[in-house]
C-alpha cells in the first residue's frame, strides 16, 4: 500500500473521530498519519513505502496485530519492572500488560488514545493529547505535544513537549517498524549504530543495571554490518530477547541533537540516518513469529526507537526520566533518507 484510502481511518473511537492526515515536502517525501495514537501509516520515500502498512485502521486497533505499528508511545515507553516505581516515598501501581511488567504506558497508552489534531501544513502536522492525573495509574496531569516535520533535506523531524503539574516519569517515542526494501525479509539490510555499550536484560527483558561494552559481542555494530549477521549467535543476550530487542547507549551529550544509527536497505539503496537528543536507542529486530496478514512477519521489519532508558523509574544510576512542574520536557529524532 503506498497511499491509502483517508476513509478507511475514519472511525469514532470513545467519542472522538479519528482521521488520516497526509504531509509531504517538495522533494518526494510523503507521509499519512493518523491521529489514533498520533501513528504514522506510511513514508514513503523514491516510491517505496519504508513503513509497511495496513489498508485500514483496525489492525492497528488490536491488542495483538499491529497496536504499536507507527504510534506516539507513552506515557512511558518501554518496560517498567513488575509495573510499579516509587516516586517520592509513594509506590504507584501501573497495568502489567507484558508480565510481569508494564510496557508503553499500559493496556490503553498513548498509542491507543485518540489525539487532536492542533495544526497542519502542507509538509507538517501538530497533535496534542492531555493525559489525566491517575491514567494507567501515572501522578500528574501531562500536555503532550508531537509535530511531524517532512523537511527539504528529505527528514521526518519528530519534536516532542511536555508540561506536567506534578512529578511523573515520562519517556516517549515513535515505534515505526521500517524495511528500507518496502517488504521481505531485513536480514541483509546494514546497520550502524553509534553506541559502545547496551544495557544487558533479565530474562523478562527488564535492564540489570549494567551497561556493557558491546565489544566482541553480537551487539557491537560500531561498524556497519549485516543486521542479520550475529542475530543467531550463541549468546545469552540473543537468546533471551529471540534476537536484538535492547536499549543501547548512545556515544553523545546529555542533550544534543546527535547521529545514533545508519540503516541501508540492501534491495533499494535506501539509506536512512537517525539522529536525537535521547541517550539511548532501542533496537528491535521483528522477532515475533509470523502472523498471517500481518505485515510486520517474522524479521520482516525492525525498530530504531530514540528513548530515555527502560526502567529508569527503579534504576538510579540511570539518566532521570522524572518530569517535574515547572518544567518542560522537549525531544527530537530525525531521520534522514537519502539514495546510495
Amino acid at each position: 500500500m503506498l497511499t491509502p484510502d483517508a476513509k478507511n481511518f475514519e472511525r469514532l473511537i470513545n467519542g472522538k473521530q479519528t482521521s488520516l492526515t497526509f504531509i509531504r515536502n517538495g522533494k518526494g517525501l510523503e507521509a499519512s498519519i493518523s491521529n489514533y495514537g498520533a501513528r504514522i501509516i506510511t513514508l514513503l520515500f523514491d516510491g517505496i513505502n519504508v513503513t509497511p502498512a495496513y489498508d485500514s485502521l483496525e489492525p492497528y486497533t488490536s491488542t495483538t496485530l499491529a497496536p504499536y505499528h507507527g504510534a506516539t508511545v507513552g506515557r512511558y515507553a518501554n518496560r517498567i519492572a513488575k509495573g510499579k516505581f516509587v516516586l517520592n516515598g509513594m509506590e504507584y501501581l501501573l497495568p502489567v500488560n507484558n508480565a510481569p511488567n508494564h510496557l508503553h504506558g499500559g493496556t490503553k497508552g498513548f498509542h491507543q488514545q485518540v489525539w487532536d489534531v492542533a495544526e497542519i501544513k502542507t509538509y507538517e502536522v501538530t497533535f496534542v493529547y492531555f493525559s489525566q492525573d491517575g491514567e494507567e495509574g501515572y501522578p500528574g496531569n501531562v500536555n503532550v505535544i508531537v509535530t511531524y516535520h517532512l523537511s527539504e533535506e528529505n527528514e521526518l523531524i519528530i519534536s516532542y513537549s511536555a508540561e506536567t503539574n506534578a512529578p511523573t516519569p515520562f519517556n516517549i517515542t515513535n515505534h515505526c517498524f521500517f524495511n528500507l526494501n518496502g517488504e521481505g525479509s531485513i536480514l541483509n539490510h546494514r546497520l550502524q549504530l553509534n553506541a559502545d555499550r547496551f544495557t544487558p536484560v533479565d530474562r523478562t527483558l527488564i535492564p540489570t543495571g549494567e551497561a556493557k561494552n558491546v565489544e566482541g559481542t553480537a551487539f557491537d555494530f560500531r561498524e556497519t554490518k549485516r543486521l542479520g549477521k550475529d542475530i543467531d549467535r550463541n549468546e545469552e543476550q540473543i537468546k533471551i530477547g529471540g534476537g536484538y530487542d535492547h536499549n543501547f547507549v548512545l556515544n553523545k551529550g546529555e542533550s544534543e541533537l546527535s547521529f545514533a544509527a545508519k540503516a541501508t536497505g540492501d534491495k533499494s539503496g535506501i539509506v536512512m540516518d537517525v539522529f536525537t537528543t535521547e541517550p539511548g536507542l532501542q533496537l528491535f529486530s521483528g522477532n515475533f513469529e509470523a502472523v498471517k496478514g500481518d505485515p510486520s512477519t517474522f524479521r520482516n521489519t525492525f525498530c530504531l526507537e530514540t528513548q530515555h532508558f527502560p526502567d529508569s523509574p527503579n534504576q538510579p544510576s540511570f539518566p532521570n526520566t522524572i518530569l517535574k512542574p515547572g518544567e518542560k520536557f522537549t525531544s527530537k529524532t530525525v531521520y534522514r533518507f537519502s539514495k546510495q
